[in-house]
Order: structure tokens, then C-alpha cells, then sequence
């Protein structure tokens, strides 16, 4: 059950992507294209965390699951701080 929720979370984050980028290439609306980035590195985010706990059991991928993460937090509270509009 547990790899049937991860890759759900995996593909919910990469249909988040498409659909914020896509509306970014419509309206040109900046924030937009932060918030499809973040949810891009969210996506990488999801897929460490099946690597970690299903694949790669052994392999600890806690370090790049926490660096995606903030990563991803960064770029949102860019988008949100910088862009105005």
C-alpha cells in the first residue's frame, strides 16, 4: 500500500507541475512559474522518498530529501516575496 501512495504523491506533484507551467505559458503570470517550480522540486522530492523507503531501503536519503525540500520552499517564498504584480 505504501508504494501505491508514494507514486500517487509522485504523480500528483508532476500533474501540479504541468498544469502550473502550462498556465504560465497562457497568462505569463510569474508567480505561477515559481509555484510550478517549487512543485517540480516537490516531484523530486516525492521520488527520493520512494528511493528511500521503498527501492534503496539501505541508502539513506535524508540529506537530499531535506535539501529538495528547502529548495523547493526557497523557490515558492521567492515567487511570493519578489514577484509583484
Amino acid at each position: 500500500m505504501a508504494v501505491t501512495i508514494y507514486i500517487l504523491c509522485i504523480l500528483t506533484s508532476l500533474a501540479c507541475t504541468w498544469l502550473l507551467f502550462g498556465s504560465y505559458r497562457r497568462t505569463r503570470y510569474r508567480l505561477l512559474f515559481w509555484s510550478g517550480a517549487c512543485f517540480a522540486v516537490m516531484t523530486l522530492n516525492n521520488l527520493f522518498l520512494l528511493l528511500d523507503k521503498i527501492v534503496f531501503p539501505n541508502i539513506d536519503f535524508l540529506p537530499a530529501r531535506l535539501i529538495s525540500a528547502f529548495f523547493a520552499t526557497c523557490l515558492l517564498l521567492y515567487g511570493l516575496i519578489y514577484e509583484k504584480e
